[in-house]
Formats: C-alpha cells, structure tokens, sequence
C-alpha cells in the first residue's frame, strides 16, 4: 500500500515514501535513502500534495479490490455453502450445544454380529421403529444433539462403554460440555436392543475433565473407573443409585494414568493404563500394567513396566473393554499414527504374568466407509466396547469421527493464508497499473522514529540487524518498477497478466471463505426425533446415458444415508459393477422391456421403506438430498420431492416450476427427484386400478410420474405432495441428445394429454395446492 511522505524537488522525484533520513534543517545529505520508492511523476518536484493525491489513489484501489473479492467470496459463500453458515439452525438445537470443537466431532455407534470380530452396523439389523420413521435405525444412535436436546449441551460424546442388565442396555459416555469444555459421564438406556435410546443425564460431573467411564460389576457391587488425569491420580467410583448417582470409593494409584481398564486373569486382577507424564514417555505410544488380588487394590506394578514405550501407532494405548473370545483374551488398542485415534488394532495376550507380558495383534475386519466426511465415522474410530449377550448373540459400541483432530484450526490457517495470497495479489495488481508504487515504506522499517540524533544515527549504522532489514526494505522497494519494465498493462499479453492474477485472487478468496466459513465439508444427515436412517437411491437409465451414470453412481453414493443403488437398466447391455466408482452396494437390474413403468415396479430386494426416485440426469448436492430426506420422514405418506408443478383444474395444460410460482402454489411433484415409500408407492402404481394408466404410460413413452401424483390424489383426501427447494440443480441431460423431454414443447403436449386422461381416470387435482413457504422450515420457497 502506498504512505504518503514529504515531497522532494530533486533526486528521484515524487517519492511516496518517507526518506530514510529525512529532517527539517538536517544537513546529513549523505543519508538520502530516495528512489527504492519513486511515484509516477518522472519529471520530479512531486510535492506533499502530489504525494497525498497517490497516498488516496493506492489505498482506494487496495480498498475496491478486496470489496470487489470480499463481494465474489460471499456470493459464493451464500450459494455454495450456505448449509453451513446456518448450522445450528439445520440441526434444530439452540444456540449452545453441538459447537465445533478442535478435538472433533464425535458421536457413537451400535453393531451386531456373530462373534467380536464380525460386527455389523445396526443399520443391517433392518431395526424400524414406525413412530421415528426409522426405517431402518441407523447409526449414530447417540449424537451430541441427543445429549443438547435433552438438556445437557455437549460439542461432542465418545468414549462408550455398555452395562448390560437382562434385556436393558445402559451405555456411559464422555460427553464435553458445551459451557465447561470439559468431559463429564453421561447416560442413556435402551430397552429395545439399542434401537432407541432414552437419554437419563449426567452420571458423573467432578471439576476437572472425565472420559472412558469404564463400568464393571464387583460382587454385587457397581463400579466406575473414569480417566481423570487432570486431577494427578486414578479413582474408583461406587453406584449408590445405578445409574445416576455415584460417590467416591477410593483413590486406588496416586498416578494420572489415561484410558485404565481393570480384567481378572489367572487368579488375578491386572490393571492397564497408560502414563503421559512419566519420563521417556512417547504420546500414544506408552503402556503400563499393575496387578493386584483384588479390583480394589493395593496395586503393585508389572516388573517390566512400561511393557510399551513405543510408535505412537502401534496401538499401545488402550482403545476399550478387553474380551474373551474361545478362550482366549484380547486388549483393544488406539492406533494414533496420523491422527489421534485414528483407528483400532486387535491384540491377542499370549503371556500376562507378574514378570512377562505378551501379546500378538490379530486381523480385525471392520468394513470402514468409503463417504468420507459425510458419514459419521468416516475419518477415525478410537473406542470399542463388545460383549456377549445371553442370546449368544455379540454387541459393540464404538465412537467415530468424520474430521481429524485439529481439523478446524487446520482450516482456520488455510483460510488465512488464502486470504494473505489475495492481499498479495491486490499488491500485485496495484503495481502493475501503477497505483502501488511502494511495496514497504521506509518508515515502517526497523528502529524508524522521524529525526534523529547523530549518536541514534551512529548506533544504527553500527546495529547489523537494523542495516540488513534497511537493506531487505530498499531492495524490496525496487521491485513495482521492475516489475512495472516488464508487464505493461496496455498490452494485450499485460492485459492477460492481469486477468489471470484477478481469477486466481478470485479462486484465493473462495478457498478462504471455504476454509473459515464453509465447516469441515461434510454434508452430514439430518435427524428425526434424535435418529437417523437410510433410503434406496433408484434410478432408470440405458446404454446411451452410461457417462452419465458413472458420474451419478460416484456422486451420490458418497451420501450419508444412501444405503444402496438400484439401477433399472431399460436397454443395451448393461455395465460392469466394477465400471462404477460407488461407496455403497450397487444392484443393476435388468428389464426385458424398455417401459417407464419398470421405474416403480416391486422389488422385493429393497430393504428400505424410503426410495429416492432420481433421473440419472440429475445432479444437486447430497445436503439438499438429505434435507429432502428428512422431510420424508416427517411425511412419509408423501411424495416429497425438488420439483413442483402446477395443475389448473380448468385448462389440464401442463407446465413448468414458473407456472406454479406464478399461481404461488402446486399440487403436483415429478418423481424425477422426489422420496416415496417403496411399498406404498409401488404397490398402488402397479394395483389393478392402475392398469389403464400403466398402459397409457407405455402407449406415450412419457407421464409415468404424473400418474404416480394422480394415484396419491384418489387414494387421500390429506395433502399428498411436499417440494424441497434445491440450493443448486443441475440437468445434464441438457448436454447431450439421450433425453425424452429435449423438444420442450411436444414433450409438454404429451404431458397436457396425459392429464386430461388422467383426471377422467382418476379425479381431478383441483382444490389440491399447496401454497410455498407452508411448512415454515425455510426449505419450500
């Protein structure tokens, strides 16, 4: 930016910097430090007023630059991330709770299986729950929105542990509370093997930090051992009102150990825990073992103690409840190499004496999910806890993360760096058109202060560090017109100069808004009644359109509650399952007619009950995907979907979104892009009352989803439609020639017959609009 100084008459002219020794009636002429900061006036005798005029011409430049960036950034921020600036908002929690927080975003998650080492996410338990629309429960079931909602804000929870009493499940957590920052133990219950989870509150609060609540049964007794390192030692809590009220049994180690569980083994109970204070400790990588004749203690410690002192990755950090598997016992451990808790390791104990320990690690198949930040898990998982039910059947509870430790401080200085690049760039620009032409004026140099004495002046010729930063700033100073010799901006090739710089400050900007505003890029579920679920993505296509679904397939299946895709292969020879990039399990299936109506036909393989119907043409951001997830699951008996039409009774002429916003209502939504339920929704498309319909369909090779919106309508006297406003649509099928609706017009006269046919058939819509805006959600505009 350019500073106004003192005009001089001789010399370089102009200056728009202070010369270094400039005084008043100073005769140290010597010290003329002028032209490393010259203006544009290559005549000299620039005065003071000339050197002002260039002082406002720089800064008002500097100043509709970053306005101009500053304008671009947020237009992009309001339309590319606009979910992300109303985040609490779209979570339905109040102000507090659910905050971004630098340890993470965690949250828990149950699985089933055969035995501890083939465990399965409930969701493939096909567990539904009616009044939830849980159809079917899906993980996470314990979020910090479960523990904000009912009344004990939490940024996140972690750290699960399971007490299980006959058919009852109490699972206790690290919860960090929003007000405090720090951990305390909290509760929930399930009395439907974890489908459902009533939150009871905070078990345990003390005033320094809480986690791994590790919950055992000591004759008769009940049991907690929380980390509480900050507090300098290890304690041992007793219920005295299970589950909520504990009181302190005995401090049982004068050591801050971290992540301590207690198992009998061999006539003895051995403590394992990890000590971050202790000397030669390396973070994570550290482990230590005590044995004692009781739980209770006193605790003596393993003679090879540390037993690991090791590779931060290497899992020696103990990561949950040990097991006992066909006799044998295993210890889980953390896996902290690239982040903390980055995931689990398996590790059979071969040998736990007083005086020898061993253990091997062992394979531990966990299917980890390929959608990244938008599954709830996607990024690590640092916690296990597994037991064996009554039933023989096994049950685990594990947290996960879909960000890294230190993800938004990550982001943070990204986006600061990005926003230094287009300051750099301003400069830049500001140069080469001649409105910068001082890049570091003098006066802001080291030791600068106006006048100066001879002996000041004397000291700092003799101070090294002083004479090479005046060096560094007078060099520097040169630069704007050796850059100014080279680009000229009225040149064709300076003109291009200046439009790459412009863009790339452009893309700067966006990267910054990005970083600092726009979150961790997840594009997470929605909840509904404090839990989630899963849909079937379906869609029609043929050979003709495969480019477009190798895109569809890659884009979508990275959803968060897409389960699997369904692909109606209409005609050709279908592709490869290897051919297509998808995160979830995809099925093709084949027809032997090319007919629209296979798009709702019975398919009896689809475990869901909610079904997104979506043309392979079709692209918006998994965000409003799950906004329009959710308002299914408020409305499941609807067709709830991203494009509205308009049906006047009087004229059954169709048209398109503008007719609707124009008559500020409709009653009608293409099933294009629109949830249904697989059973109800197929099931009347292919009743007998429907066969003339289907048959018009076929006859027309158009319309099946306008029949869809007629056979809603004469099943229901209730509203039968929700629209979705998309935050961004794309068609695709607008670049190529494979698309049954290019020639608008026939397509819509064909559609216009349609409705007449089907208003005889079936009744008429009239008396069915809803109006925009009537859910109040800020998602039908």
């Amino acid at each position: 930016m350019v500073v106004a100084g003192g005009g001089e008459s001789g010399g370089g002219g102009g200056s728009c910097c202070m010369r270094w020794w400039q005084h008043k009636g100073n005769h140290h002429h010597h010290h003329n430090y002028n032209g490393h900061c010259n203006g544009n006036n290559s005549n000299g005798g620039g005065g003071g007023g000339g050197g002002a005029g260039r002082v406002a011409s720089g800064f008002l430049f500097c100043l509709f630059c970053f306005v101009m960036y500053g304008l671009i950034a947020g237009l992009y921020g309001w339309i590319i991330l606009k979910p992300s600036f109303s985040l609490y908002e779209r979570r339905g929690l109040p102000w507090l709770g659910c905050q971004e927080d630098n340890e993470g975003s965690w949250s828990i998650g149950l699985f089933y299986g055969d035995s501890p080492f083939s465990l399965k996410p409930i969701e493939t338990a096909e567990l539904w729950r009616n009044e939830s629309a849980a159809w079917p429960v899906a993980n996470p079931v314990i979020t910090c929105a479960s523990a904000s909602d009912s009344g004990f804000p939490s940024n996140f929870v972690a750290d699960p542990f399971l007490y299980v009493q006959g058919d009852t499940f109490y699972l206790f957590y690290e919860t960090k509370n929003s007000f405090t920052m720090q951990g305390d133990i909290g509760v929930a219950k399930s009395i439907d093997k974890g489908a459902t989870w009533e939150q009871l509150g905070i078990a345990l609060d003390e005033d320094w930090h809480l986690s791994y609540p590790y919950v055992f049964n000591y004759h008769g007794q009940i049991y907690m051992m929380p980390e509480s390192n900050e507090k300098g030692d290890l304690r041992l809590y007793r219920a005295i009102n299970f589950p909520l009220q504990w009181e302190l049994d005995r401090i049982i180690m004068k050591k801050p150990l971290i992540d301590s569980f207690i198992i009998d083994h061999d006539g003895e109970y051995w403590l394992f825990g990890s000590d971050h204070s202790s000397f030669g400790t390396k973070k994570n990588g550290q482990l230590e073992i005590w044995y004692s004749s009781s739980p209770l203690g006193p605790w003596k410690p393993h003679k090879k103690n540390p037993v690991y002192n090791i590779d931060r990755s290497f899992g020696a950090r103990n990561g949950g409840r040990p097991f006992r598997y066909n006799g044998n016992l295993y210890r889980i451990g953390q896996d902290c190499g690239e982040t903390y808790g980055s995931r689990l390791r398996i590790f059979k104990i071969e040998v736990l004496t007083k005086v020898e320990y061993k253990e091997v690690e062992v394979p531990f198949l966990f299917e980890e999910s390929k959608k990244g930040r938008n599954v709830w898990n996607g990024a690590r998982y640092h916690h296990l806890d597994v037991q064996q039910l009554s039933s023989g059947e096994w049950v685990g509870v594990m947290d996960g993360d879909r960000v890294q430790s230190g993800d938004s401080v990550h982001r943070f200085l990204l986006g600061c760096a990005s926003v230094a690049a287009v300051a750099g760039l301003v400069l830049l620009l500001g140069v080469i058109l001649g409105a910068v032409n001082c890049i570091v004026p003098l006066n802001w140099c080291a030791n600068y202060s106006g006048k100066r004495s001879d002996t000041l002046l004397a000291w700092e010729r003799a101070n090294l560090f002083s004479s090479k930063v005046r060096w560094f700033c007078s060099r520097l100073n040169r630069v704007p017109s050796f850059i100014r010799g080279r680009i000229k901006p009225n040149t064709y090739t300076g003109r291009l100069v200046l439009a790459v710089i412009f863009a790339i400050g452009i893309v700067f900007s966006c990267i910054g808004v990005s970083f600092i505003y726009g979150g961790n890029g997840a594009q997470e579920p929605y909840s509904w009644k404090g839990q989630y679920s899963q849909f079937t993505l379906l869609t029609m296509t043929y050979d003709a359109r495969l480019w477009n679904l190798k895109m569809y397939v890659k884009h979508y299946s990275r959803c968060a509650s897409v389960k699997e895709i369904v692909v109606v292969w209409n005609k050709g020879e279908p592709p490869k399952l290897s051919d297509l990039d998808s995160a979830v399990p995809i099925r093709i299936r084949v027809e032997d007619q090319n007919s629209l109506n296979n798009r709702f036909k019975m398919d009896p393989l689809i475990k869901t009950r909610a079904v997104l119907e979506l043309d392979d043409d079709i692209m918006m951001s998994c965000d409003d995907v799950e906004r329009g997830f959710k308002v299914w699951r408020q409305h499941p008996d609807r067709i709830v979907g991203f494009y509205p039409r308009y049906v006047d009774g009087s004229q059954l002429k169709y048209s398109g979104e503008k007719y609707a916003r124009l008559n500020k209502g409709y009653n009608m939504i293409l099933t294009g892009a629109a949830f249904i339920d697989s059973q109800l929704a197929f099931g009347r498309y292919w009743s007998a009352q429907a066969k003339a319909g289907r048959e018009v369909v076929d006859k027309n090779f158009n319309c099946e989803d306008v029949l869809l919106n007629f056979l809603y309508a004469n099943a229901s006297s209730s509203k039968t439609v929700e629209y979705i406003r998309p935050a961004w649509a794309i068609d695709t099928s607008k670049f190529s020639s494979a698309a049954i609706s290019r020639n608008t017009q026939v397509h819509y006269n064909i559609r216009s017959n349609c409705l007449v046919t089907f208003s005889k058939m079936y009744g008429s819509l009239t008396g069915r609009r809803s109006e925009f805006n009537g859910r109040k959600d800020g998602w039908d505009l």
